[in-house]
This record gives C-alpha cells, sequence and structure tokens, in this order.
C-alpha cells in the first residue's frame, strides 16, 4: 500500500520519506483504521490471481509487503517479486519474510519505469498505490508490458465515497477521524492528511475500467467491496 515514483522529483521526494518515515507504524495503522478488513480485500486479490496458472508475479507498490507475502504463502511454488520506492517499508517487508520463511524477493523500484523486460510475468498486482502515481495510465501501459500475454492484472485501490448515507458518513471518517487517528498514532500527520486527498482524487471505478481497456487490457471487471470503501479491478492482457 506504499507509493512509486510520482514523476516530479521533489514531490517523490516528498511522498517517499513521508511513507518511509511511517514505515514502523504502517501494518498496525492499517489494520486498525480499516477495523481490520484490509485482509479479506487482500484475500480476494490473492483467490483473483490464482484463477489463472500465475508461477511468476509482481507486486507493485508493495510496502510493508503484505499482498506478497499473501501472494507466497497462497501458492508456495510461485515466484513472488515485490517492488516499492520507500526502502524503509521494503525492509520491514524483509523482516517479515524472514519470520514466515518465505522467499519473497523485494526491491526498490520505481513503478512508472520497472526493471524488467517486456512480457515477465504472469500476473501484475498492486493494492492501494496506484492513486500515488503521478499519471496513471502510464501506469497501466507499464504494468501492460511487463505482463505476458494472457497475463493479468489486479489492482486493490480506495475509490472516491460512494453516494448516499453510508458514502457520507465515509467521508466524514475518512477526512476527519483518520487522518486524526493516524496522525496521533504514528505523529506524522501529513502522511493521514495526504491519504484522504489521494483517494478523493482518484478515478471512479467505472473510469478506471475504461482507463484499463485503453491501456490495452481486456475482459475487464471490477467489484466493490465493504459497501465501496474498496475496490478491485481485473483485466487481462490478450
Amino acid at each position: 500500500m506504499s507509493v512509486v515514483n510520482q514523476g516530479s522529483p521533489e514531490t517523490a521526494s516528498q511522498v517517499q520519506s513521508m511513507f518511509g518515515a511511517i514505515a514502523k507504524r504502517y501494518d498496525f495503522l492499517n489494520s486498525f483504521l480499516s477495523l481490520g478488513i484490509d485482509k479479506s480485500w487482500r484475500d480476494e486479490a490473492v483467490k483473483t490471481v490464482f484463477e489463472k496458472d500465475a508461477m511468476r508475479i509482481l507486486d507493485v507498490a508493495t510496502g510493508t509487503a503484505d499482498l506478497a507475502l499473501a501472494l507466497k504463502r497462497e501458492r508456495i511454488t510461485a515466484e513472488v517479486i515485490g517492488v516499492d520506492f520507500a526502502e524503509p517499508m521494503l525492509a520491514i517487508g524483509r523482516q517479515k519474510a524472514a519470520k514466515e520463511q518465505l522467499e519473497v524477493k523485494l526491491e526498490p523500484a520505481d513503478g512508472l519505469n520497472l526493471p524488467f523486460p517486456d512480457a515477465s510475468f504472469d500476473a501484475l498486482t498492486i493494492a492501494y498505490g496506484l492513486r500515488n502515481f503521478s499519471n496513471y495510465q502510464a501506469g497501466l501501459i507499464e504494468f501492460y508490458r511487463v505482463l505476458k500475454p494472457g497475463g493479468r492484472l489486479v489492482i486493490l485501490e480506495f475509490p472516491p465515497p460512494p453516494k448516499g448515507l453510508f458514502g457520507q458518513l465515509f467521508r466524514f471518517y475518512f477526512m476527519r477521524v483518520l487522518p486524526l487517528l493516524g496522525g496521533l498514532i504514528s505523529g506524522k500527520h501529513e502522511a493521514y492528511e495526504y491519504l484522504p486527498t489521494s483517494v478523493l482524487n482518484f478515478p471512479a471505478p467505472d473510469v478506471l475500467a475504461t482507463m484499463m481497456k485503453e491501456a490495452g487490457f481486456d475482459k475487464i471487471r471490477y467489484k466493490l467491496q465493504t459497501f465501496g470503501v474498496s475496490a478491485i479491478h481485473v483485466g487481462d492482457k490478450s
């Protein structure tokens, strides 16, 4: 759920530093602020990846590697690589992998310029990191490039809060309560003030699906999770 290069060196450096600074509290806050539901969202992503015979998987914006490790647990014979540009996050991910004795390669990399040849992976996942890209479409095109023909892209992301009463309540929690609690616990208020802004600026689920199609993906589908708090998008490379 961490970040990738944002295009502007100044902005990238600021965001990289911000997420690196909260790395030690990151896993606890994710679970606490999502009321523990984030694990079920990742579990659904893992199942979706393995609807196809994926044996080489790239997890972009891997953060502390929660999704990468979940993928490896599900299929121990798969090669799983996680990339992120916040090294403190990767360091924690490596510690978690070592503790579980799971062989997951975690490397620093820019999600807009992935250091892999064309057609390298059977599947590519990204959990709550796409909204931090300076150019969503460029990211999708880069994902398409490194996937093999027949490969699958699975995106987890926070869409803008839904309409209706629940959406209003969630917007209040997201805009007021979450930044306050996250800031108090982590001591880094700017990180949890940034989060709601990045979500509100992210494309709606149907718009993201259209962007995936324009990047070359087909068989695109998406599903809202937990009343629209999260969304999972799936697309295949033809």
